[in-house]
């Protein structure tokens, strides 16, 4: 499939594997990439971690993901980018620069944002021959980042997991209004798994998509198995919301601890001092990586895992995709409705 994502990815299908926290690792991007998609390596979960929770990459702070953009260019050579989310609480003192500055350095083709608008990074990562695709929840921002200068946006709707906005307007509606409001290319994200989601983002006016969920429950992935089970076992009910008073709502797996963390934010509103200890990273990257415990940590999943009933190959994953994609695109041909 060739088309405008296509030519600004460098890849052989419009498929991004997005930034994800705990799993967008080397092993990870350089799998999707190696399968025609583009596989994406998540920067503040390297470069925001402290040296001795994450010795397999040596160093702190943006030199941690410096080493593992030089793992994934030994796995692949094929393109791969890095996600970079500006956050005004994370990356504290000038870590954020020094990330951007390690992109530029490694000469990383495509940079996945999202978060605040960055206007000075964006005009540096231009300025270097980097493709810049923005991560939106809704319309006004994804207009936003266009004017700006922008090469793609990844449209995510309410169904996805992690940080859905404030608007709670799905991709059915989302989709299609992007489709005739932009004018640069745009990738549907959020609840996204198959290849006739990729037929339907099409016929909306998207270019390509962006999956997360889907893309952990995969061989390489370098989570737990026990999480993979999980996402294949839970059906499309099993998410639901967190951080809801705080205006930074998340979508995570429903387990014990979700739903204890909302039943304190309903006692305690706005106030993240109360479930601090239920929501902090640690405990996330404990059940990724260590324990598999799906029940004691606040994670991310979207919707999408109502469509998921294996853990293949990224390459069977992809490759799965394309043929759904093409069945679904004959009977649009055809007029077989």
């Amino acid at each position: 499939m060739n088309n405008r994502m296509t030519e600004i990815l460098q890849t052989k299908y419009p498929i991004i594997q997005g930034g994800m926290h705990y799993v967008g690792y080397a092993d990870m991007a350089a799998a999707v990439s190696n399968a025609g998609g583009l596989g994406i390596i998540t920067s503040l979960t390297l470069a925001n971690t402290p040296a001795d929770q994450e010795p397999h990459v040596g160093h702190g702070g943006a030199e941690k993901l410096r080493m593992e953009i030089r793992k994934c260019k030994s796995m692949t050579d094929k393109p791969f980018g890095v996600n970079v989310t500006k956050l005004p609480m994370i990356a504290p003192g000038n870590l954020f620069d020094d990330i951007v500055q390690v992109l530029i350095d490694e000469e990383i083709p495509v940079v996945e944002t999202a978060g605040s608008q960055m206007p000075a990074e964006w005009k540096a990562f231009k300025e270097n021959g980097m493709k810049i695709v923005h991560k939106c929840t809704s319309i006004r921002h994804a207009l936003s980042a266009e004017r700006a200068g922008v090469d793609a946006i990844s449209m995510d709707g309410f169904d996805c997991g992690g940080h859905p906005g404030e608007d709670d307007v799905g991709n059915w509606v989302l989709l299609a209004k992007a489709g005739k409001k932009l004018k640069i290319p745009f990738v549907a994200s959020g609840g996204v798994a198959c290849g006739e989601q990729l037929a339907a983002a099409i016929a909306f006016g998207a270019e390509g998509i962006n999956m997360g969920t889907r893309f952990m429950a995969t061989k390489e992935a370098p989570v737990h198995q026990n999480i993979k089970q999980a996402l294949v076992d839970t059906d499309e009910r099993g998410t639901h919301h967190v951080y809801r008073s705080m205006r930074n709502t998340e979508r995570v797996f429903k387990n014990e601890t979700t739903m204890k963390v909302n039943e304190i934010e309903k006692e305690h509103p706005g106030d993240f001092s109360k479930i601090a200890h239920l929501a902090k990273g640690l405990n996330y990257k404990a059940s990724f990586q260590e324990t598999g415990d799906t029940t004691s940590s606040v994670w991310s999943c979207g919707q999408s895992i109502g469509l998921i009933d294996d853990v293949p190959t990224c390459q069977q994953l992809v490759e799965n995709i394309m043929k759904e994609y093409e069945v679904a695109r004959q009977r649009l041909v055809g007029g077989k409705l």
